[in-house]
This record gives structure tokens, sequence and C-alpha cells, in this order.
């Protein structure tokens, strides 16, 4: 009987480790990593390159899911350039804050191309950002990007 106790009381203890993170987000800091990323969104989509300059940190590491790398100089000249971002939403998002960094995992909804040729993209999208000098007091510095499957 006490094997059978001792066995119920570790799964309750897993179980419960396991549903909740181990330390718990600061509200304020979960607010400005989305606020982070909802302003990178809306300069994306304006072309506003002093704004993602200011949100983007130096060491920026940007993968997308064709398995193309760039750094903030190219992720910035790229904004320039003759491609566009009509929207780009967030969903099912989860974030998790340990100490100054950030990890932010979440589907998101992209429609870009270039005019006259927009897609819509469907990906899964792992934001690691760094508490730091960014707008909100976060910057992102890196993205890795998967692409879901269309939607039926």
């Amino acid at each position: 009987m006490h094997i059978l106790t001792v066995a119920v009381l570790c799964s309750l203890i897993l179980s419960t480790h396991t549903a909740f993170p181990a330390v718990m987000n600061d509200p304020k800091d979960e607010k400005a990593v989305m606020a982070t990323l909802e302003t990178m969104a809306q300069a994306t989509i304006k072309k506003d390159v002093a704004t993602l300059d200011k949100i983007y940190h130096p060491d920026l590491t940007y993968s997308h899911s064709s398995a193309m790398l760039q750094n903030k100089a190219d992720v910035l000249k790229a904004i320039v350039g003759p491609s566009v971002t009509e929207s780009m939403t967030f969903h099912e998002t989860g974030i998790r804050i340990y100490g100054n960094v950030a990890l932010v995992r979440g589907r998101n909804e992209l429609r870009n191309g270039t005019p006259g040729s927009l897609h819509d993209n469907h990906l899964n999208i792992l934001w690691v950002l760094l508490k730091g000098p960014g707008p909100h007091g976060w910057q992102i510095v890196a993205r890795q990007t998967t692409r879901l499957p269309e939607k039926k």
C-alpha cells in the first residue's frame, strides 16, 4: 500500500510540473514582448526600416521556411526592396520568459510577395527576444520558421 501511495504522489507531482511552467511570466514582460512583435509586424507592413532597426538585435538570425538565412542587414535591405507584406497576424501564441530571454511560439498568418503576386503563408514561428534597448524593452534576436500545410 505504501508503494502505491508513493507512486500516486509521484504521478501527481510530475503531472502538475508539466502542466505549469517552471517560472510564472511577469505579465508586464509578456505584454512588452507581444508589443514588440506587433510593432515589428506593423513596421514590416509600412516598410518602416527605422523602427525595425530598433526592434531587431544587431546579432539577428532570421531563418525562413525555405531554409534561407538572413542577418539584420539582409532583413533590413529586403524590407526596402520590391516585395511587400500586406498583413501579419499572430495566433495560438505561447510565451516563456527566462530572465532576459523570451521564447514566443505560435502560428503566424502572413500575406506577402510582390505587387500583383501576393501569397498567403501559414507559418509556425519560434521567436527569440532579448530584453534590451528596443522600443518596448525587448529586441528580436532570432526567428525560426516552419511552413504549415495549406488550409483546406
